[in-house]
């Protein structure tokens, strides 16, 4: 699994979801992305992420300093939880799925 530079890097000054300007911008080659944008409507910075066709999550922050901390906590637990989720055909598939939601549960907790 490795991250990149969403759409070649070219969103990097655009607009978020979070009408801010975006100053960091990933995906995740096994089905993830996270958006770092700064003076948002909301906070002064916003992490917006998902794991697709699982979840979106928006976490909002004070400093630069905290936000690119954030970022890259994020990432690694995006990482981790991508790992766990199962393929279509995993006969245990219900049960890791649920484990996937716990988990999923417990990050946008910790990241609200």
């Amino acid at each position: 699994m490795s991250w990149y530079a969403f759409d070649g890097g070219r969103s990097i000054g655009a607009r978020g979801s979070e009408d801010g300007l975006i100053i960091l911008d990933e995906e995740n080659d096994a089905g993830a992305r996270v958006t770092l944008e700064c003076s948002g409507r909301t906070a002064p910075f916003a992490i917006t992420c998902g794991i697709y066709g699982w979840m979106a999550h928006t976490h909002f922050l004070g400093t630069e300093v905290e936000a690119r901390a954030a970022f890259q906590a994020i990432k690694a637990e995006l990482g981790r939880m991508l790992d766990l989720i199962p393929q279509n055909d995993d006969p245990d598939r219900d049960a890791k799925s649920r484990t996937v939601i716990d988990q999923l549960s417990i990050f946008v907790n910790r990241y609200s």
